[in-house]
């Protein structure tokens, strides 16, 4: 037997013949390269394994990526939608009396439901349940294949448009010569718009006739931040849903599921804290919850805890929080500033600082009216607040409102907010004890009552009243009374009487006078004239010298100096000069009209 040869003419190993792949191997081998590992071959021969395959293994299954919270848990049946009842309940009445609109517009802010509500109705209207013969229900199977592929994004009858990047005519121009046409397998072709008020003006005036008159297996779904940007007469054709913010206490309890369902543990003050954060919007919530993981699994511990969530999001400290306001309503100014320089330090915000005085105010005050508890977070917090709204009145509750309120307008312009914030909370601790007007006046009127008060106004011992100069013996006719009617004759005339001119000599039909210094005085005749007319008697009149009356507003003046120096000389008025060196007696003028003369007080002065 002769020997085989190669090519070459050089003979063969022999011996390495078990080390050849047969062709059979050969084939499985590109397959496998080609389509993956396939089955063996039944009619292989056995052969023993080859040190050298001359395929490459196939490379493992890669890693399903991360999917964020957000995307992971958002709601795939109208029972997963939560704080959202009124909605459900109007969509369910509607599916169930056959009573859908064509046209449906989801508004409210950000992450509080739009677009999954919009995919949910999407679901709802083209389910055919597990045996394919279902109708319209609010409860979709999320197992037939219309559910499955709008979960997936990829049914070819629900249409979804970014309205953000899709602005135009031509845009609007492509559903309506879509809408024309039947679905393709399912029951309603669906088209959902998101950020719908990104849109046009030419494109909603495009869109009006079709969304007033779609043909009927065509439903418009809208879904908008703003709706006010949205014309009349597109509201007018829509079924509107305004989807509400969530409450933090749904918020919070949310956020425990999904915390159970990673198996991630969390306390449930944390979890408060991020729901407070998230203002009402969910996908916020659970965006701040996924940081707030993995802030927790850097630290080690693997548990998301409220120091974590602090200081993650720079907020201040509740147990700091209630001693800043203890140190605030105490008085105590040097406790107060190491507060803030040790929040400061940490990385809180002066304003964050202030806002979060507030919160704490209002929690109190809403806990004085009833609500006991409602907002607080921990039965530490809890006891706090019930105590200080037992301990606090209204009129301080409402003080230290405003007052930081105004610290917080300060601090947010001022150009150095750390020390914005620490003049504001002094001023607000410095203003924390002091009385309010209520309690102010009611202390006045107890000691008014008491015997030896001056009473406010009185006039002083001996009667006298300060005067320009001696009066008269005595005057036979009331000057006051006869100005009086001169006054209601001729108020001009009847006003220079009252403010300047001074009676030397009054008996009836005689008058001499003098006009007070710095005031033009009145003509004889004119003064002669306007007595005449209010007593129809005649009248001397001629000015002269001499000792002289005050004129009526100079008594009037005099009267109330009195009863200034009285007021001041009161013992409670010392005593609140005593404390408040600058303060000032402010007078409200109550006078009913110009009769007192303060309204014409310059109508006769010289320049």
């Amino acid at each position: 037997m002769v020997d085989s040869t190669d090519m070459f003419g050089d003979p063969l190993d022999h011996e390495s013949e078990g080390d050849t792949p047969s062709q059979a191997e050969l084939e499985a081998a590109g397959q496998s390269a080609l389509f993956g590992d396939p089955a063996p071959a039944a009619a292989a021969p056995a052969s023993p394994p080859v040190s050298q395959p001359l395929s490459p293994t196939a490379p493992p299954a890669a890693a399903q990526p991360y999917r964020v919270l957000a995307r992971k848990y958002r709601p795939q049946t109208f029972s997963a939608l939560i704080g959202q009842d009124a909605m459900v309940q109007t969509l369910a009445n509607a599916i169930r009396r056959d009573r859908l609109a064509h046209a449906f517009l989801m508004t409210g802010v950000r992450g509080v439901g739009k677009t999954s509500t919009a995919r949910l109705i999407a679901k709802a209207l083209n389910c055919v349940g597990p045996d394919g013969q279902g109708g319209p229900t609010i409860d979709p199977c999320g197992q037939c294949e219309p559910c499955v592929a709008i979960a997936e994004g990829r049914h070819i009858d629900v249409i979804e448009m970014d309205a953000a990047s899709h602005t135009g005519v031509d845009d609007v121009r492509e559903i309506i010569e879509a809408v024309r046409y039947a679905a393709v397998s399912a029951r309603y072709k669906i088209y959902i718009i998101d950020e719908v008020h990104m849109l046009s003006r030419n494109a909603f005036n495009a869109l009006l006739k079709t969304l007033e008159e779609p043909p009927a297996h065509v439903k418009f779904l809208f879904a908008t931040t703003e709706v006010d940007k949205l014309p009349v007469t597109v509201l007018s054709r829509c079924q509107r849903f305004d989807l509400r913010r969530i409450p933090a206490p749904l918020l919070a309890e949310h956020f425990a599921r999904v915390c159970a369902e990673e198996g991630v543990p969390a306390e449930p003050e944390a979890l408060s804290m991020i729901a407070e954060a998230a203002e009402g919007s969910v996908r916020d919530g659970l965006s701040i919850l996924d940081q707030a993981i993995a802030h927790a699994d850097l630290g080690g511990e693997g548990r998301v805890t409220p120091a974590q969530v602090q200081d993650m999001l720079g907020l201040a400290d509740k147990t700091v929080q209630r001693r800043l306001l203890a140190a605030v309503l105490a008085g105590d100014a040097p406790a107060l500033l190491d507060l803030v320089a040790a929040q400061f330090a940490l990385g809180v915000e002066p304003l964050s600082l202030l806002r979060s005085q507030m919160e704490l105010v209002h929690r109190i005050t809403v806990a004085q009216v009833g609500r006991t508890g409602a907002e607080a977070i921990s039965a530490e917090e809890r006891a706090a607040i019930d105590g200080w709204a037992a301990q606090l009145s209204a009129g301080q509750l409402h003080r230290l409102w405003q007052l930081l309120l105004k610290g917080h307008d300060e601090v947010r312009t001022a150009p150095d907010p750390l020390i914005a914030a620490q003049m504001a909370l002094l001023r607000v601790l410095h203003a924390a004890d002091l009385p309010d007007p209520g309690q102010l006046v009611r202390k006045l009127e107890h000691l008014a009552a008491q015997p030896g008060v001056v009473q406010a106004g009185a006039a002083p011992p001996g009667g006298g009243t300060a005067s320009a100069g001696s009066a008269p013996a005595a005057v036979a006719v009331d000057w006051e009374g006869l100005v009086h009617q001169v006054e209601q004759h001729s108020p001009m005339a009847g006003a220079a009487l009252r403010l300047g001119l001074r009676v030397i000599e009054l008996r009836p039909g005689l008058l001499r006078y003098a006009f007070a210094p710095g005031l033009a005085p009145m003509p004889a005749a004119e003064i002669r004239k306007a007595l005449e007319s209010a007593t129809g008697a005649s009248w001397e009149v001629e000015p002269g010298d001499g000792e002289c009356q005050p004129s009526l507003e100079e008594q009037r003046e005099a009267v109330e100096r009195d009863a200034r120096a009285a007021m001041r000389r009161a013992p409670l008025v010392e005593a609140a000069f005593a404390v408040f060196p600058q303060a000032q007696i402010v007078e409200e003028d109550s006078s009913p009209g110009p009769q007192s003369g303060r309204g014409e007080r310059n109508w006769s002065r010289t320049a």
